[in-house]
């Protein structure tokens, strides 16, 4: 069985654990996609092969091989990519762990979104620490093993990493017209699955529809309805990996108008029906 079209981040980590650790790689031709989105725990992204652009809190930035993105919990990015292979490894872990004795102190240091570079000799260094890691991880998690591994991959990034801020531009999140957006923006932060028409959500910035609704686009380049069904979708396909809940309850719980609406749309975002999602992912 081939492996989902697009790849889902896990968004929160499963209980029990303070970290998780993907590796995920794209042919040439294969489907990408990616919106702006955010999740309640801190994230880097080590790229192996990449072509394309970060957006985050600080701005954008040109991404290159083999360089590092970090963004904190909350945080809004995403990325645009160019069609060619691409690959990473995605490591993400509960804010709590920056307050551990052993990494305590580099919290002020990752308070913020990062886009690093390495040098040579430290890049070979980084992806073996990741693939060791990786290769732990998958036997098993919680294991001291694997999170003595862990504190060695963050404690690296911190010590040896360029941060690459002079390739930013001019910030979108802080212009006038996307802190307009702050209230529809922390309401999708804390609810997986809303409903709000258009009109309710520029009502709730205090903008008119039309005004809103190009302010949104601008910012998130998607229109407003098609990035909702998206943030449900991306929340769904969570649940999905990390739950057994079942198809129908999360249709419901995301607020779609039945299993059948919900399951089309899954398929015609992710390539394969829910069910298929999570049997590929287990």
């Amino acid at each position: 069985m081939s492996k989902p079209a697009i790849y889902c981040e896990p968004f929160t980590i499963k209980d029990g654990y303070d970290f998780e650790i993907h590796h995920v790689s794209y042919l040439q031709h294969d489907s990408y996609s990616c919106f702006m989105h955010f999740h309640q725990v801190h994230e880097f992204i080590f790229f192996e092969h990449i072509d394309g652009t970060y957006f985050y809190h600080q701005g954008e930035s040109k991404l290159s091989d083999y360089d590092a993105v970090f963004t904190p919990a909350m945080e809004t990015h995403d990325f645009e990519l160019k069609p060619r292979s691409k690959s990473w490894y995605i490591v993400q872990f509960m804010p709590q762990q920056l307050n551990t004795e052993a990494l305590r102190e580099f919290n002020e240091l990752l308070k913020t979104g990062l886009h690093l570079s390495f040098s040579v000799a430290v890049q070979k260094k980084l992806h073996n620490l990741l693939a060791w890691l990786l290769s732990e991880y998958n036997e098993n998690p919680t294991s001291k093993t694997c999170k003595q591994l862990f504190n060695s991959l963050i404690t690296l990034v911190c010590e040896y990493g360029k941060n690459g801020t002079e390739t930013v531009k001019k910030p979108r999140s802080s212009s006038a017209s996307f802190k307009k957006l702050i209230p529809i923006i922390d309401v999708l932060k804390t609810n997986a699955g809303i409903n709000f028409s258009l009109e309710q959500a520029a009502d709730m910035c205090h903008l008119s529809p039309s005004y809103f609704s190009r302010v949104f686009k601008k910012h998130f380049r998607i229109p407003y309805s098609d990035y909702l069904i998206q943030h449900k979708l991306y929340n769904a396909a969570r649940l999905l990996g990390q739950s057994d809940i079942s198809v129908t309850d999360i249709a419901y719980d995301l607020g779609f108008s039945s299993p059948s609406y919900f399951i089309k749309q899954f398929k015609f975002h992710f390539k394969v029906t829910p069910h298929q999602y999570r049997q590929q992912l287990r």
